[in-house]
């Protein structure tokens, strides 16, 4: 009797369909024709091209980057609830002051505020109305993009969204939250709607409508999301067109451009803003207070 090509301590009589070699009970898994030594098995493994998505991205079952997401937003507005007293009334909290988006205090140094003002929420009914946005929108989005493709979009997004304030809003207004972000992946949803050949009535119904909302109700910053959402949108682009030969190098590309383009017109902007700006610097927005702004 034959011995096992794995184990020559065991005789068999088994052998691999499919390249014949003897091989034990525990060398052997069950194939579509068969059974298999499990080095047959390995081999074919390698061989098969996995499916991926319309981006590149190996198919997942649930996502991950959008819970964690969901949770360092709740994790800081506690944070903000805690130092301030109120769960109202957070803007007050120390955190605040050192992290909002306030176009002097960026020009003065503190360039942090353009990405760090995405996470922070004024009061629970402004957390709550991001979250559940980003939760609808991001958790399908990044079973597309993959979870590396969708923490660029959306971290774009949001840089998109915060480049827009600080080029064309108001100096004297704060701005925070996640809306930026989120606005940006409507438009990544509505580039992959139209990629797959779906209908686009739905998402362009719901973009208009948050657009509407933005203009009708005050104290929203209508910038903040009309940046995030041409950023979002154009980031998608470079990842579901891109061809796949190369892919991962356009979509890098793409992100790249994207990238020093926002930081080029922050740049542009601090230059001719911090003429206007007397105070060289403000951590704790004392210039702000003292104006009477």
């Amino acid at each position: 009797m034959t011995v096992c090509a794995r184990h020559p301590d065991r005789p068999t009589g088994l052998r691999c369909t499919r390249c014949g070699r003897p091989a034990c009970p525990e060398c052997l898994l069950e194939a579509s024709v068969g059974h298999q030594c499990v080095d047959c098995v390995a081999g074919a493994r390698r061989t098969v091209r996995r499916p991926v998505t319309v981006a590149g991205a190996p198919l997942r079952g649930r996502p991950l980057v959008v819970p964690v997401l969901i949770a360092v937003n709740v994790l800081l507005y506690l944070v903000t609830a805690i130092q301030a007293n109120s769960a109202g009334d957070n803007q007050h909290a120390e955190l605040f002051r050192d992290w909002t988006l306030w176009p002097p205090a960026v020009t003065a140094g503190d360039w942090w505020r353009l990405l760090t003002s995405g996470f922070l929420h004024f009061g629970p009914i402004h957390l709550a109305l991001n979250m559940v946005s980003l939760w609808v929108l991001g958790r399908d989005l990044e079973l597309v993009l993959g979870r590396l493709r969708f923490v660029a979009v959306y971290v774009l997004s949001l840089i998109g969204g915060s480049a827009a304030v600080f080029l064309f809003g108001d100096l004297g207004q704060q701005v925070a939250g996640a809306s930026g972000a989120v606005f940006g992946l409507m438009g990544a949803m509505l580039v992959a709607v139209i990629r797959l050949r779906l209908n686009p009535g739905m998402a362009l119904g719901v973009i208009a409508l948050n657009l509407v909302l933005s203009v009708s109700v005050q104290n929203i910053s209508l910038l903040g999301h009309i940046g995030g959402l041409v950023v979002g949108a154009l980031a998608m682009v470079g990842m579901v067109y891109s061809p796949a030969r190369n892919r991962t190098a356009w979509q890098a590309g793409t992100l790249a451009v994207l990238f020093v383009a926002l930081v080029g017109l922050v740049v542009f902007r601090d230059v001719t803003l911090a003429e206007t700006i007397e105070c060289q610097r403000v951590p704790e927005l004392e210039c702000f207070y003292r104006s009477g702004s």
